[in-house]
């Protein structure tokens, strides 16, 4: 590898009187770049053996915290946090709503207040909510039957519709004038059907 040779002084010259605003600008910078390195000296002369020895423990405790850091734990959650980032930012912008609006104040005292009301109930009570829930279960899964959802929603529109009427108080005579209405009579023989159902239902389970 060939050594660089220094230009010929004529050279040198030539190019300056072909470039003078060239040299000129270059001459400017060297100027700002030796001005730096006047600053960048006196900074170090500035400091002192104590802000030496600070700024080395300031270095040292910020290298073991990285380290402290860089768990399997911590680069675990990066990762997800980096995969599931728009998700992040929109739960915590709800995060953020709740909390300005107060709900997530009264969200917290709510759990607290279930939280005792839990620690407060005994075996006992436990075991009869049980029962409780499963016997409700037990009615919404009969009342779910299509015949006797058809037949209870039948029930309240009748009821309903008796409550708009003005009903008028009856006698034996008015009983007997009723009884001729074909709705009237319909509605004695789905009684009497509905009475017959019942009856068998608690024979059957007496028996039982």
């Amino acid at each position: 590898m060939s050594e660089p040779q220094n230009p010929d002084p004529s050279e040198l010259e030539s190019a300056i009187e072909q470039n003078p605003e060239a040299v000129a600008e270059f001459v400017e910078r060297l100027d700002a770049v030796n001005e730096l390195l006047d600053v960048i000296s006196l900074g170090e002369s500035a400091l002192d053996d104590e802000m030496v020895r600070e700024l080395s423990a300031t270095g040292s405790t910020l290298a073991e915290s990285a380290d402290g850091l860089a768990t399997d734990e911590t680069v675990a959650l990066a990762e997800t946090v980096g995969a599931n980032g728009d998700e992040l930012r929109e739960a915590l912008d709800t995060l953020v709503v709740l909390q300005q609006s107060g709900t997530l104040d009264e969200l917290a005292e709510l759990a607290e207040v279930g939280s005792l009301a839990t620690a407060a109930l005994d075996d006992e009570m436990v075991t009869s909510l049980a029962g409780t829930g499963a016997a409700v279960g037990e009615v919404a899964q009969t009342a779910a039957d299509d015949d006797i959802r058809d037949g209870i929603h039948t029930l309240l529109e009748s009821v309903g519709e008796a409550e708009q009427s003005s009903p008028e108080q009856v006698g034996a005579v008015g009983l007997l004038r009723g009884l001729r209405d074909p709705d009237v009579q319909y509605g004695l023989g789905y009684l009497l059907v509905l009475a017959g159902a019942l009856g068998r239902a608690q024979s059957t389970t007496k028996s039982h």
